[in-house]
């Protein structure tokens, strides 16, 4: 849900407004309007210290050579120092592989002295140098030119010929003279891997400041949003007195308010309202907070909006789990995000991915599939059977049906949660056209459910049925807009029928990418399962065991990596397209920034 907010104004002495927002900052909770970007010359430069800083500690603590002994070093800016070691490694590494390169390519030349080649052009000799296809070169030259041949490798000749002119003609190609024999680049390939060694060194001395660095950056950081807070701020009596807004969640005012006596602020305090444009911060339990990062990928509400997260979180994990539809493939995402917890940079999806295994695990077993197979078959399941998904309803697939199904609830609790929120924004009068759709959406979709089952006969179900209509079609047709004359209304109403019909229908039928990506992975992982078994044969040959696993294993693995992906996109859509359009939820609200270490 979305947190009540507090607003408050300041003034104070311009002279204390350093102070006063160090105090903010102190305290943690105090939200000032301010810019996400920098907005002159000095925030950029605090920025791109910062951003300096963070690449050097990334660089710092990606570099690990465990053949390099580190080197003990002490300097004024480890910052920079890293940064120009880095530089260093890289035009050392290029170095070393344009000196190995060449050193590939002047081999056949052998260990030539360029001290006699000059020797030769001083006494009026120039030597040619030419490199030809063995299937190219012919013998015959050596009669008609001064040629020796220095090099034979079976693909390729290498070879000299001898001319009194630096110019001369011949039918065969020439290369450029080589500077220097290979012995000369492989030389200086080994004193370049010597230099190499002495800066991965002093890389690995220089990680001890790392903590240092990200205690560097967090200041900076700090500062620059202290600067922007400051920038934000009203000035007044010719800067003497400055002005700032700020927002504290109602359940944090204690303290804030405590921190602001401290400091002997004057402020005035209000409740938030839609018009202050207040930040927006969740309050949800533990497991609906960690799908507040799927909210936040398309946007927070407005302050008078709804939080859209625990729809979210209970449609997403169940989409998820029809996409993937398979208990083993569910128990190797819950082994997945365990072993996330150990990465620093993955810890915190971790619970997400073990929960999106869990929910799979659930649904694969009531699908009554474990990596492909068909368990309802297996004799150990056999007193549970009953609680699987039968193959057939209705005369349909059963994980069809399912889809459309939970596809229909998803829609009609949408149009419940939009006339909620249009109802209290704009009062039960104003919102008589969206009841008006939902009594016939979704009442019509409940009695005909209770029909089907048989709490409603037929003559009953026909008056009720007859009642919505009208209802609605008062809603719809005569009272969508009290400010507007009823032809306009009806003309609206029309209008709306027509995008509401061609829309639900297309909204409805969207949900079969549910059933239709958990068949795709079924089928493709059966298909190595098969494949697999015929390589095995009837498993009397022990090696034929190996192949057998590696089908299976590579298989399956790259059938899981796919349907995850599939699995995370689809519901993805179903919840930001089909839930939103049907909710009116827009994502307009800013995040809830609040100043702080």
């Amino acid at each position: 849900m979305i947190a009540p907010m507090t607003k408050y104004s300041f003034i104070l002495l311009g002279s204390d407004e350093g102070a006063f927002l160090e105090k903010l900052q102190e305290c943690g909770v105090v939200d000032i309007t301010r810019s996400v970007k920098p907005v002159d010359e000095h925030s950029s430069g605090l920025l791109s210290e910062a951003e300096q800083l963070r690449k050097a500690i990334a660089s710092l603590e990606n570099a690990d050579w465990q053949d390099v002994t580190p080197e003990t070093v002490r300097v004024q800016d480890p910052a920079s120092e890293a940064t120009a070691a880095f530089a260093r490694l890289d035009t050392l590494t290029e170095r070393l592989a344009h000196c190995r390169k060449e050193a590939e390519e002047q081999r056949p030349w052998g260990a030539f002295s360029p001290a006699q080649v000059r020797q030769l052009q001083e006494q009026g000799l120039t030597l040619h140098f030419h490199k030809v296809a063995a299937k190219r070169f012919d013998p015959g030259w050596a009669a008609e030119y001064p040629l020796q041949e220095v090099f034979r490798d079976g693909k390729t000749v290498w070879f000299v010929t001898v001319s009194t002119t630096p110019e001369a003609t011949y039918p065969f190609p020439e290369i450029p003279a080589p500077e220097r024999p290979y012995t000369g680049y492989e030389a200086e390939a080994r004193d370049t891997e010597a230099d190499i060694l002495s800066v991965k060194a002093r890389i690995l001395g220089l990680k001890t400041a790392i903590p240092a660095l990200k205690e560097k950056q967090a200041t900076l950081l700090g500062e620059l949003d202290r600067y922007l807070a400051s920038q934000a701020a009203g000035k007044a009596a010719e800067g003497r007195l400055v002005t700032f807004t700020g927002f504290v969640p109602d359940e944090a005012t204690g303290p804030a308010e405590k921190a602001f006596e401290e400091f002997g602020v004057f402020y005035l305090k209000d409740a938030a309202k839609v018009e202050d444009n207040p930040p927006i911060s969740f309050r949800n339990n533990r497991f609906v907070k960690m799908f507040e990062v799927l909210t936040d990928m398309y946007g927070r509400p407005a302050y008078n909006g709804f939080d859209p997260t625990p729809f979210i979180s209970v449609f997403f994990l169940l989409f998820f789990a029809f996409c993937m539809g398979d208990c083993g493939y569910g128990l190797i995402l819950m082994l997945i995000g365990l072993l996330l917890k150990k990465v620093d940079s993955f810890k915190d999806l971790a619970p997400l991915v073990v929960t999106l295994g869990a929910g799979t695990t659930v649904i694969g077993f009531l699908f009554h599939t474990f990596f492909s197979m068909d368990i309802s078959q297996w004799a150990v399941f056999a007193p549970v059977k009953g609680i699987f998904l039968p193959g057939k309803i209705i005369g349909y697939d059963g994980t069809m049906v399912l889809s459309i199904i939970v596809g229909v609830v998803h829609i009609c609790l949408a149009m419940c949660v939009k006339t909620y929120e249009e109802t209290k924004n704009k009062g039960f009068v104003n919102a008589l056209g969206t009841w008006g759709w939902t009594l016939l959406i979704v009442g019509g979709v409940a009695v005909g459910a209770l029909a089907f089952i048989g709490v409603l006969d037929a003559a009953l179900t026909k008056w009720v049925v007859i009642v919505l209509g009208i209802v609605s079609a008062l809603g719809i047709f005569v009272f969508n807009d009290m400010q507007r004359s009823k032809l306009a209304n009806i003309g609206v109403g029309l209008w709306d029928t027509y995008n509401t019909a061609t829309g639900l229908v297309g909204d409805v039928l969207s949900y079969l990418r549910l059933y239709a990506l958990g068949l795709a992975g079924s089928m493709l992982g059966l298909a190595f399962n098969k494949i697999g078994m015929m390589v095995l044969g009837d498993g009397s040959n022990v090696f034929l065991w190996i192949p057998f696993l590696l089908i299976v294993i590579i298989g399956h693995t790259l059938n899981i990596a796919m349907a995850a992906l599939g699995a995370f996109v689809h519901p993805l859509r179903l919840n930001f397209l089909e839930f939103f359009k049907n909710s009116g939820y827009e994502g307009v609200g800013r995040n809830y920034n609040p100043l702080k270490k």
